[in-house]
């Protein structure tokens, strides 16, 4: 009799209705979070013709708010442990909804980069919050891995959404209506949070430490900054100069936690292997994922001549595989090992990235919309699963650090994508076409011909036949080769995760694990 009542008390209780209810209210400000990334680029043109930004002005509106979320992350995550997480969530919709309504209304380009730079900030204290939350809501491991699912697919929908809901704000309204979207969102999420989130803070913890948040922003900042540099203009001494200073913050950073008694980031969190892990496979799936996105985009307009409307509407059916995969996912791992269920995801993942390596024979559109569609289901799937590792293993009063950390080696990887890949498939079409290119051109013809695809076919429009159509032809060729080169070094680097993600996962619990079944390892 005891032993049974001992097993039923191990059982973890089951969610309610509060709590599905109190999912859904958590899932409509991340769906916004994701609009908010896309919607601006529509609206550029019609602010520029108003505000009339520098183009100093205009990369800081568009890149501000990614930059502070991403910078902001894990002290806001830290934050939320510290002070209440419910508290925390609703002070930031507060200060979301009101900086959506000053950038709506923004009478120059400065105060728009303002108000822009505050919707980073307090979007960054609503995305670990949101998990965080989560993972005080459920308790059971099938629900709680469905939540995650719902909670990751709310950005999936909101970043292919933002810009048809977008669009249609800008054909009836002026350029500050699309952030107005965001008002009737967070006023809902003020209004239900308090009735269906409940309230987690640690009371043992001490006060926030300001210099560990100082550094860890200012060295996030620095390395998303240098990145995006190198990614547009090169190695350059600015880009060099970011990121070796953000790199020299960082390492500061990791030695003070390592003394503190009450670290802004538990740093033996990162001796626990499936930790560890899953926070490497979340990064190399989203460089992954950047870095092809990248060339894609660009392979699917100038090379195979599709309009943009068209590329879009090529790459949407991704995202509906990307929602299928991330809710397939907590089914599989109710049968199978959550390491063989995620390695699955990445080794699906790379062959849907190999396929990529023959655009140079001339793919039709249909191939490729299948080989993203393949790529889309193994990676979410794979990133629904580490997340709910990296929430797992993280003790339940530490969540808030640990989804700062898991959503920040999401954003740096993207970054890194764009960067790393970016720069190796450019380096490759510079080499190609500094070989195949013919004579006939003039010094600065060649020179624009050479740095990328688009300004080739500026110049080939311009140039006599038959020298122009070839000149194009031999560009096109080189991009293609380019976007094989990239496609087949991510390819091998998903693969390599996969392998680590077996060895380092396989003592991670799954429904199949019975009593008596190894334990995971705790965080030191």
């Amino acid at each position: 009799m005891q032993s049974t009542v001992e097993s039923a008390a191990a059982i973890p209780p089951g969610a309610t209705r509060k709590e599905w209810l109190g999912l859904a209210v958590l899932a409509f400000p991340c769906l916004l979070l994701a609009m908010d990334f896309t919607v601006l680029h529509l609206a550029v043109p019609a602010l520029t013709r108003e505000l009339a930004p520098s183009s100093t002005q205009l990369l800081w509106i568009v890149d501000i708010y990614g930059f502070l979320i991403a910078g902001s992350l894990i002290t806001m995550g830290t934050l939320g442990d510290r002070i209440g997480r419910r508290k925390l969530l609703l002070i930031g919709a507060a200060t979301f909804g009101l900086a959506s309504i000053a950038a709506a209304f923004a009478s120059s380009a400065a105060m728009l980069i303002v108000t822009r730079g505050l919707l980073g900030v307090a979007g960054a204290t609503l995305m670990p919050s949101t998990l965080a939350l989560i993972r005080n809501m459920f308790h059971d491991d099938h629900q709680r891995r469905i939540a995650i699912a719902v909670w990751i697919n709310s950005f999936v929908i909101g970043g292919a959404i933002g810009p048809l809901l977008g669009g249609v704000m800008l054909e009836y309204f002026w350029w500050g209506s699309v952030f107005l979207l965001n008002v009737p969102v967070m006023v809902l999420l003020l209004i239900l949070g308090p009735l269906l989130l409940p309230e987690f803070r640690e009371a043992s913890f001490g006060r926030l430490d300001i210099p560990s948040a100082a550094l860890s922003l200012s060295g996030m900042l620095s390395i998303i900054y240098g990145v995006k540099r190198f990614a547009a203009d090169g190695p350059g001494t600015a880009a060099l100069l970011a990121v070796t200073l953000g790199l020299v913050l960082a390492t500061i950073f990791v030695r003070r936690q390592q003394r503190l008694a009450d670290p802004l980031i538990d740093m033996g969190l990162f001796r626990v292997p499936p930790f560890s892990a899953a926070v490497v496979a979340q990064m190399v799936a989203a460089l992954s994922m950047g870095g092809i996105y990248l060339f894609v985009a660009q392979y699917l307009q100038l090379v195979l001549g599709l309009s943009p409307l068209q590329a879009g509407l090529a790459l949407l059916p991704s995202n509906i595989g990307g929602i299928a995969g991330t809710m397939l996912a907590p089914f599989l791992v109710r049968r199978f090992q959550a390491a063989h269920v995620i390695a699955a995801g990445m080794i699906l993942a790379a062959l849907g990235i190999s396929v990529l390596t023959q655009v140079g024979d001339g793919p039709p559109v249909a191939t490729i919309v299948a080989s993203f569609v393949v790529m889309s289901i193994g990676f979410s799937g794979a990133m629904t699963l580490t997340t709910d590792v990296i929430m797992s293993v993280a003790p339940p009063e530490r969540a808030g650090a640990a989804s700062g950390i898991s959503e920040t080696s999401a954003e740096l990887g993207m970054a890194l994508g764009v960067a790393v890949l970016g720069s190796v498939g450019t380096a490759s079409y510079r080499a190609i076409m500094a070989r195949d290119l013919p004579a006939g051109l003039s010094g600065s013809e060649a020179e624009s011909v050479r740095a990328t695809l688009a300004e080739a076919l500026e110049v080939t429009s311009r140039l006599n036949e038959p020298l122009g159509s070839g000149v194009a032809t031999i560009a096109r060729d080189a991009f293609s080769q380019s976007l094989a080169l990239v496609s087949g070094l991510s390819a091998a680097l998903v693969i390599a995760t996969s392998i680590v993600i077996l060895i380092l996962l396989r003592r991670v619990r799954t429904g199949t694990q019975q009593e008596g079944d190894p334990p995971m390892p705790a965080a030191a």
